[in-house]
């Protein structure tokens, strides 16, 4: 099967933590990737989970782009049997690589560098920047405090219902991707002064 859908930025943790369900999550999203023909875009790295999805998808037969910061290296080894390695010499530059090289984004558990860019490229599409589906999927619940804290927002009118709605979750790796290549980000005009929550 051939999705709508031709790369996808994954974001993720570099540690490969210690529930296996996540683990298999990881997994299971990257042979779908490389079954689908959906090339994986991410971060460059080799260790956790960043290094088992490129690792899944490319035994699987796929396709990987990573894209990482020279001076990175030290700290966050870069896988060097990719596909495409792109070094760049920031993390601004690099997120913006990933942020053009995808269709769509989905992101795994992952600590603070997964949460802001998750963040940013909801923000991003919120304000006209992408137009370019996201979710998150969320093995054994673990979103499920951040998509609470999200509907918290909308009950305080601090964010927009239909803000809200640029997030997709599911827990499924197949349904989540099914769902992201049918979706279309449409922005509504915006007026000078208008309020973007």
């Amino acid at each position: 099967m051939t999705s709508e859908l031709r790369r996808v930025c994954v974001f993720c943790a570099s540690s490969p933590g210690t529930d296996p369900a996540i683990t298999e999550a990881t997994v299971a999203l990257g042979r779908l990737l490389a079954e689908r023909e959906i090339e994986l875009v991410y971060g460059g790295g080799a260790v956790g989970l960043m290094g088992l999805v490129a690792d899944t998808v490319l035994e699987a037969g796929g396709t990987v782009t990573g894209v990482i910061p020279t001076g990175l290296f030290s700290e966050e080894v870069g896988h060097q049997g990719l596909t495409t390695l792109e070094e760049v010499d920031t993390m601004h530059e690099r997120k913006s690589r990933m942020y053009d090289h995808a269709d769509a984004f989905i992101a795994l558990p992952g600590g603070f560098g997964t949460l802001e860019e998750l963040a940013e490229v909801l923000t991003w599409n919120q304000i006209g920047l992408l137009a370019k589906p996201v979710g998150v999927l969320d093995v054994g619940g673990f979103w499920q405090p951040l998509l609470h804290l999200l509907d918290t927002m909308v009950d305080k009118t601090i964010l927009k219902a239909q803000n809200r709605g640029l997030l997709l979750d599911d827990p499924d790796p197949g349904s989540l991707l099914d769902r992201l290549a049918t979706t279309t980000i449409v922005h509504e005009p915006k007026w000078i002064g208008e309020e973007l929550t």
